[in-house]
């Protein structure tokens, strides 16, 4: 059984990425994508409150699960779009670590942050500030196989760049240069930043 491409898509809290991802399921043509989103895996755990440590080990809980089912989806021959936020060094690296470096598209979703502000006001369901405080660190990896402006580039032309990156699909892909630099030497996940998901 051939294991199935990933598209993985990395960018802020209103990015675009969610939009892109709704295009590439519509101009992808050559074989069966689902999209998986961290925030519908968010979605599905229980509303109960949890106190702050509970509750941060639940979420690192999702994220570790949600990387997981990306790679079984996977191995079984499906398509995967990914839809992420990288806003924690771990989260990285943990991908590195159960995601086929050879299969996976890397996709920054970039986006001024004036623009990102704009959005998530209009969205009105972010916290104030979330996509300014992941703006800095969502990126500091710096190599992806792809780079798509959202501020600049509507959904649609963003998901025609990421179709036509995959019809000259890299022989060495981001994911296998970054495992390389990071897993080679053994380096851990950092501990998940407390302030902000």
């Amino acid at each position: 059984m051939t294991t199935g491409r990933i598209i993985f898509l990395n960018g802020t809290s209103s990015s675009g990425k969610s939009s892109i991802a709704h295009e590439l399921l519509d101009v992808l043509d050559d074989a069966v994508y689902f999209h998986l989103s961290v925030d519908d895996f968010h979605a599905m755990r229980t509303k109960r409150a949890l106190d702050p440590e509970r509750l941060d080990a639940a979420l690192r809980r999702t994220r570790m699960g949600f990387h997981r089912s990306v790679a079984a989806m996977a191995e079984v021959g499906n398509g995967v779009i990914v839809d992420h936020v990288l806003s924690e060094p771990w989260r990285l690296l943990d991908c590195l670590s159960v995601l086929p470096s050879d299969k996976v598209l890397f996709v920054g979703v970039r986006c001024p942050l004036e623009e990102l502000t704009r959005r998530e006001r209009a969205r009105g369901d972010r916290p104030p500030g979330l996509a300014a405080h992941q703006y800095g660190l969502v990126h500091q990896h710096g190599d992806y196989d792809l780079e798509c402006d959202s501020g600049t580039a509507d959904p649609r032309e963003c998901a025609r760049q990421i179709r036509r990156a995959l019809s000259r699909f890299p022989e060495r892909t981001a994911f296998a240069r970054l495992r390389d630099r990071y897993l080679s030497e053994n380096a851990l996940p950092a501990a998940p930043d407390r302030r902000r998901p």
